[in-house]
């Protein structure tokens, strides 16, 4: 029985080291080029192999050296931000995948090959949110779903989400491992050779449609921290290029402080709508990184506080709540920069009713390219979540008009200093949020569940072990 069926026997060392190789080129190919992002699933099924390794030592060494060679690479703009410390979050990343490893190899010695096997997607699903989403050094970034950021057109991201993606390959490659090897083999190379196909097809040709009074049109221009004369110089430019644009954006953090009176006036004599970001202050010391509405009448008529600031960063307390600016072309919610990374940020404007999000934005030029292109996989992937338009102004790119299908209507190149976009979004009735938010959730409640179990489990063993020294 154990030697006709694969998933019953015990990965040698050097079968492991081939499968970790190839989920390590795998994940690199499928985040660096758009025609290999379905390679994502070759990486997928390396680490639940790798749970088929012996030993708990070993998966967990197996599993941290994968996660530290597939995230490091990628991540490589934290030196560049951090220095040395870079290691230490590089290490952080891999942990996580290490620990799938290690409680998959669990669940597969505790409840056996059947019940272990068909719980492993719960697990990777449980881990990849706690990371993402709840923890103090959540990080939403490489996770598998994102390796679709730009191959969206075929994908049912409205009904699964970026973590239901995820969730629905390992449970097809669960379900090919419970096989005989031969049906094994040919089902997953048949599932790849689809999820190749559909992620490679000519995205859909959408028809051009008349402008309607609800369309939004707006317009931004890069500039990563103006002085407030280059900052007015900028918006007359960018006036002047799009001279029917009544709504018009700048990045986060513009301005060092308030929206000084002169750009305010600016509005007011150019009866122009403008977000841009700066710092609310609380008190001398504390103050909320936000965007500001400022009205044709030069008054601030909205603004709403960065809800996440990034971690180890002088970036403002956390927004007491949030809501939508009723603008006079519909429900337009807001959010800055990072928060876009995080779904539960994304999923409360989507509750309120927003039909368009716009997202001021900061990414220094230093950071180097990669960064900017990481940052720019999630506004498109939020777009095809949820159906709404996606308007991303970044200070030095890559700044994004994506359509409600996940499709990136027009961007602005980095570094891009005064780069200009500019487009008319089609604002829907409402957004929809994907049913993997709940699913997410769940699969957290499992993976803790199965973790104190685990725990329970080795204790026991480990007491019966010490009273039983010499069992016959």
């Amino acid at each position: 029985m154990e030697a006709s069926n694969p998933i019953q026997r015990d990965l040698s060392w050097r079968e492991a080291l081939w499968i970790a190789l190839a989920g390590m080129v795998a994940f690199q190919l499928a985040y660096t080029y758009a025609s290999c992002s379905f390679l994502i699933a070759v990486y997928l099924w390396s680490l639940f192999q790798l749970t088929r390794l012996a030993t708990s030592r070993h998966a967990f060494y197996f599993g941290l050296g994968v996660g530290f060679a597939t995230c490091a690479p990628q991540a490589m703009f934290f030196w560049e931000i951090f220095g040395p410390a870079a290691i230490g979050l590089w290490c952080v990343l891999a942990f996580w995948i290490a620990l799938f490893v290690s409680l998959g190899r669990l669940s597969r010695r505790e409840f056996g090959p059947l019940v272990g096997v068909v719980l492993l997607p719960f697990l990777w699903t449980g881990l990849e949110y706690f990371r993402s989403e709840l923890y103090f050094l959540r990080f939403s970034w490489l996770s598998p779903g994102l390796a679709f950021a730009k191959t969206l057109s075929w994908l049912p991201m409205r009904y699964v989400g970026v973590y239901g993606i995820a969730f629905v390959i390992m449970t097809g490659i669960s379900m090919c491992s419970l096989l005989s090897r031969k049906p094994q083999i040919y089902t997953s190379l048949g599932l790849l050779l689809y999820l190749g196909i559909l992620t490679n097809l000519t995205p859909p040709r959408i028809l051009n449609a008349s402008s309607l009074p609800s369309d939004l049109r707006v317009a931004g221009v890069q500039m990563e921290f103006p002085s407030e004369l280059e900052a007015l110089d900028g918006l007359n430019k960018l006036v002047q290029a799009f001279p029917q644009v009544r709504l018009l954006v700048l990045s986060e953090c513009t301005f060092d402080g308030p929206v000084p009176e002169i750009v305010k006036n600016w509005c007011r004599k150019n009866q122009r709508y403008l977000i841009v970001g700066g710092k609310d202050a609380i008190d001398k010391t504390n103050y909320y990184n936000t965007a500001f509405v400022i009205g044709p009448d030069g008054t601030i008529i909205f603004k709403q506080a960065k809800c996440i600031p990034v971690q180890f960063f002088k970036d403002g307390l956390p927004a007491t709540g949030q809501k939508l600016w009723n603008s006079p072309w519909g429900k337009l919610g807001i959010c800055i920069c990072y928060d876009l990374s995080y779904s539960r940020v994304t999923d409360e404007l989507v509750r309120l009713g927003a039909q368009a999000i716009i997202v001021p934005t900061m990414d220094v030029v230093d950071w180097g390219r990669h960064q900017h292109e990481l940052h720019a996989r999630i506004a498109p992937t939020r777009a095809a979540e949820y159906g709404l338009p996606i308007f991303r102004l970044a200070s030095s790119g890559i700044s994004q008009a994506v359509n409600l299908d996940g499709r990136v209507l027009t961007t602005a190149p980095t570094p891009g200093e005064g780069a200009m976009l500019s487009t008319t979004l089609r604002l829907p009735g409402s957004g929809t949020i994907p049913p993997d938010r709940v699913m997410a959730r769940i699969c957290v409640g499992v993976t803790a569940a199965a973790s104190v179990w685990f725990i329970f489990s080795c204790v026991r063993k480990r007491k019966i072990s010490l009273e039983n020294p010499n069992p016959l």
